[in-house]
């Protein structure tokens, strides 16, 4: 008599790839550290792969001392084995937590299709657009998007035709903030007060991005943000909303890369203490906001309530994603638990069709 043999059940395989080349290298080691922490282990086989600044994959642990020194954040190690990133075709999924260029901006999204195979976020279009501030804000206008007013400047701009673009941006009225026009988390962020500090603060953005772009300041704001995440048949919806404050007896002007990450000065503050009215119309914009860009999975959707009214500064289609992060704090406040909220995005990736969608 025959006795069946005992077999058990084929795991989906998930790569987690994270750090990368971005100056928000650190900021996506940490992301991995908590987002691995939660993924079912009994469920899924999972393979941290880390990226070195320098590009070198990896297959790494993504574990990291909670006693890191103060005001830093860890990185990718090349002490690790190899990964070949044709490798990645054995995966049932890729979570790209990856932020900033060269993660969040549309090439690993391509690399990804190449090898056919899923992933978490959006697509190579959505990923894009959504890195490249001047491009968001050109499909938010085509949307009927509020925003402020800006000036692109070029790469070499600035030297070429320093008078005629000089003239676009004082006609903004100072104050402005100058910002890399394909970076992430406030890196490279000036706010300036004074035309002569203009100079200084374009050539600070082009050390991260030699397209920079300068906007009108929002006067008297509030800085808000909303979630948005699919529902298994597609369908966007939006979180609660949240506020963010930097500390009253902080040194920072504004909620820069330090507050954000490095010293605790800035607060989330999850519900924000807004009117409902005022929320709705904030969790409309923001799903209007991810079906402009064609966004898949998540994002994280970035307002303004100014002195003039409400205005969409940005929309990030792969937002920090610690527990402390607002994104998932603002899920959390919605009913969605950070786990679930991990397992959520990995049932959407490995429920989508590979290819053109």
């Amino acid at each position: 008599m025959s006795h069946p043999t005992d077999s058990k059940p084929v795991r989906p395989r998930i790569a987690v790839v994270f750090g990368g080349r971005s100056s928000e290298h650190g900021v996506s080691c940490l992301t991995a550290r908590e987002v691995i922490g939660v993924i079912d282990k009994i469920r899924y086989d999972v393979q941290p792969i880390g990226i070195t600044q320098t590009g070198e994959w990896v297959a790494e642990t993504a574990e990291w001392p909670d006693d890191l020194v103060a005001r830093t954040l860890p990185g990718v190690r090349n002490d690790f084995p190899a990964v070949e990133w044709e490798s990645l075709r054995e995966f049932d999924v890729v979570f790209p937590l990856l932020h900033g260029p060269w993660g969040e901006d549309g090439t690993i999204q391509g690399l990804f299709e190449m090898a056919d195979v899923r992933y978490v976020g959006s697509g190579v279009l959505a990923s894009s657009v959504g890195m490249d501030k001047p491009f968001t804000k050109t499909v938010f206008s085509a949307a009927g998007l509020p925003q402020l007013a800006h000036v692109t400047v070029l790469p070499g701009q600035w030297d070429s035709d320093r008078d005629r673009t000089e003239a676009r941006i004082k006609a903004l009225r100072l104050p402005v903030f100058v910002k890399p026009a394909r970076a992430g988390s406030s890196s490279g962020v000036t706010m300036v007060d004074h035309a002569d500090d203009l100079d200084a603060a374009i050539r600070a953005a082009a050390e991260f991005d030699p397209k920079v772009i300068v906007e009108a300041a929002a006067h008297g704001k509030r800085e808000l943000e909303c979630g948005v995440m699919q529902q298994p048949d597609g369908t966007p919806i939006a979180s609660v909303v949240g506020e963010i404050k930097v500390a009253q007896a902080s040194a920072h002007e504004f909620y820069d890369f330090e507050s954000k990450y490095l010293d605790g000065s800035s607060l989330n503050i999850v519900p924000a203490d807004i009117s409902e009215t005022l929320s709705e119309r904030i969790r409309t914009y923001a799903v209007q906001a991810f079906e402009a860009i064609g966004g898949e999975g998540l994002a994280r959707v970035d307002f303004f309530d100014t002195e003039d009214g409400l205005v969409i500064n940005e929309i990030n289609t792969m937002p920090g994603f610690t527990p402390f992060s607002m994104f998932p704090l603002l899920w959390e406040a919605s009913g969605v638990p950070y786990a679930e909220l991990v397992e959520r995005l990995i049932q959407l990736a490995l429920n989508r069709d590979t290819g053109l969608r």
